[in-house]
């Protein structure tokens, strides 16, 4: 029994147990992550986007929206055309078409502490290799300069124009038929794919089989926005109208996306409107912020609010 838990007690030379989650924040064991390469541990950046005018964008494509590509305006000199999907086939990082155009992945095992790292470096490669060629994963850095990010590879101030797909034919060129692995891979892809619709910038309904949701990634800092949120709330105001409920939020990459319960047998397009009147309830709230601190009744209803947080990464 002694040597047993002498086991389980094992220490790396840097003190991290290998049994335990790196503190990379990949979601693996130490042992299977930096543990693996004995590279040094890095905590995760908060914010892998902050800086580009799509913060709030790249961060629904990459965390819940299922099948959705965009054109990339890049500030690096090259020929090919650059496309940014949600999830390539066998969740690859990027690939590179028989004609040259270029798709990278954002839905990806990550490696390194800084999301924005892997995907310049999973783009950096794309627009080095060949026709045909696939990365499957970014791999351990090797290079200590190696620290280039999306933000330094593409025009910042350019929008993201996101065209969402029912399905993932997409990822074959048109006229191609799939096979093998790949075709496997698309099946179970179109099996799972939940019915999603983007009714404003950032703001996704999404049908989850029950109900419907919107989920609405935010850019204002979290506490300023919790507090606008909660003064909504203390007037009966944070809904979008008969058959929606404030259901909670959540935080992804340093901002928090408020999430709607909504009644799934209307369609997608008639919370457009609601979704823009609640967004306006929502600037001028913010802006009262500046002129009047919360009231108690709108302090208690952000403590409400609060409870219904969780953190996916």
């Amino acid at each position: 029994m002694a040597k047993r838990s002498a086991v389980k007690s094992k220490k790396t030379t840097d003190g991290i147990n290998p049994r335990q989650a790196c503190p990379c924040g990949s979601g693996k064991r130490y042992k299977a992550c930096h543990g693996l390469t004995g590279g040094p541990v890095e905590m995760p950046v908060g914010r892998p986007f902050e800086g580009l005018v799509s913060e709030c964008e790249l961060i629904a494509l990459r965390e819940f929206v299922p099948s959705a590509t965009s054109p990339l305006a890049l500030s690096v000199d090259t020929d090919r055309t650059v496309t940014l999907a949600t999830v390539l086939p066998m969740a690859a990082a990027a690939l590179v078409r028989a004609d040259g155009s270029v798709f990278v992945g954002l839905q990806v095992q990550t490696r390194s502490s800084d999301v924005s790292r892997d995907l310049a470096r999973a783009l950096r490669w794309a627009l080095d290799a060949k026709p045909g060629d696939v990365l499957p994963v970014v791999g351990p850095e090797t290079e200590e300069g190696e620290r280039e990010r999306l933000q330094d590879m593409l025009d910042v101030k350019t929008e993201l124009d996101p065209t969402l797909h029912s399905d993932f034919s997409w990822w074959l060129p048109e006229g191609e038929e799939p096979a093998g692995e790949v075709a496997l891979s698309l099946e179970r892809a179109n099996q799972a794919i939940m019915p999603t619709d983007r009714i404003g910038p950032a703001a996704y309904w999404v049908d989850a089989g029950d109900r419907a949701h919107l989920r609405w990634v935010r850019p204002e800092p979290e506490e300023q926005l919790l507090f606008a949120l909660a003064r909504l709330h203390a007037r009966g105001e944070l809904g979008l109208g008969e058959g929606s409920r404030y259901a909670g939020s959540f935080r992804a990459h340093g901002l928090l996306v408020p999430v709607w319960d909504l009644d799934r047998e209307l369609h997608a397009r008639e919370w457009t409107t609601p979704a823009e009147e609640l967004g306006a309830r929502l600037d001028e709230a913010l802006a009262s912020l500046e002129k009047a601190p919360l009231t108690s009744e709108e302090r208690r209803a952000r403590d409400g609010l609060i409870g219904r947080q969780v953190t996916i990464r």
